[in-house]
């Protein structure tokens, strides 16, 4: 049988009683807050976001401070939040707020829209969450929620797919209480309608829930059609010199664009020709222990391999000078710059950075 309540109004009820109140956004909310948090959350989970969160507002506490900050300090602050595009977008967006808007976070719907790395959703969210405009909403939380209780068939990545989920979101999107009903439904789907262990039992619609009286909650939403994914290898450069390391910046765009990494190269013999143009010999390289780093679209098989400068001869300054001519530094592993490593940096200094100390202290 079903509940006699609407749909909308056993959300809010379950947000009155059970719904997350105290997290760091939701605290003297402001149209910016609540930005950055959404760009956080996308992709990534609420205990995981807080502390980045936190120690963001700390720096960067409005657009005007995050506008005005060097690119590398806020790469620094997003390190180990991973998906690195989200904070290159933010910082682009901040820019266009303090050069367009004087600063100010836009109220209009599609000059929100219009803001790098924000999509239909995120803008929605947003004004609604900060101003209570009326916007509904569909991340993947939602998505979620949505597609079991009216068995949507199909991956929500497919156009027709998410024009469905699209209209039931906008039907059941009350009038009232709007911040209260968007905010139960992401939270109902992070902590009860989860991807593979739903507590039916802890949920305000389950009872009309087609996904669940038919015993197939896990079927719903369906799985994006899966790919060959290809696998591809890079040889990485550790120079080694006085307690540091050689690292060069990324592209803008492109794979970990905008942070820092060790040099890279595609094959080994690329990496060994590439120390001897420079005057170094090779047969002093170490080669540390590889990894694989997934991406989304590709596996890279990562293959370091370590050089201590300070126990070889050859010609160091050579090396300052690719570093006048890019964009290069070195990086005190005990004193370390406030600059966005890599994934694969950070691993190979977790990795083996007491390994590289302890070469340079042998001296």
């Amino acid at each position: 049988m079903k509940s006699t309540a609407s749909f909308a109004t056993r959300i809010v009820s379950w947000y009155d009683n059970h719904g997350r109140k105290t997290l760091p956004w939701q605290q003297d909310k402001t149209s910016y807050r609540v930005w950055v948090s959404e760009i956080m959350l996308q992709q990534t989970q609420v205990a995981t976001v807080i502390p980045y969160y936190l120690k963001f507002m700390a720096r960067f506490p409005d657009v005007l401070a995050l506008a005005n900050a060097p690119d590398d300090e806020v790469l620094h602050h997003w390190t180990g939040l991973g998906y690195y595009a989200r904070a290159r977008n933010l910082h682009k967006a901040a820019k266009i707020i303090r050069n367009d808007y004087q600063g100010l976070f836009p109220t209009n719907f599609e000059q929100v829209l219009a803001l790098p790395g924000i999509g239909r959703s995120t803008a929605g969210a947003v004004l609604l969450l900060s101003l209570g405009q009326h916007h509904p909403i569909l991340d993947g939380n939602v998505k979620r929620v949505l597609a079991r209780h009216g068995a949507i068939a199909g991956w929500p990545g497919q156009k027709i797919v998410e024009a469905q989920l699209w209209q039931l979101t906008d039907t059941y999107t009350p009038k009232q209480d709007i911040q209260k009903y968007n905010q139960a439904m992401m939270d109902i789907g992070a902590s009860i309608c989860t991807r593979s262990k739903p507590s039916c039992a802890a949920c305000p619609v389950a009872i009309d829930c087609k996904a669940q009286l038919i015993g197939r909650q896990t079927d719903f939403p369906g799985k994006k059609p899966k790919k060959t994914i290809p696998t591809k290898a890079a040889w990485m450069l550790v120079l080694v010199k006085n307690n540091e390391v050689f690292l060069a910046k990324r592209p803008p765009a492109g794979v970990w664009g905008g942070l820092w990494c060790f040099p890279e190269f595609a094959t080994q013999a690329a990496l060994e020709t590439h120390l001897e143009e420079q005057g170094f010999a090779t047969q002093q390289l170490e080669w540390l222990t590889g990894f694989r780093h997934i991406f989304s679209h590709f596996h890279l098989d990562i293959q370091p391999m370590m050089l201590n400068l300070d126990n070889i001869h050859g010609n160091i300054e050579s090396v300052d000078a690719v570093m006048e001519q890019n964009q290069s530094l070195w990086y005190n592993i005990s004193h370390p710059s406030k600059v966005g490593l890599a994934a694969a940096t950070e691993r190979v200094l977790a990795n083996f950075g007491s390994l590289i100390q302890s070469a340079v202290s042998k001296e």
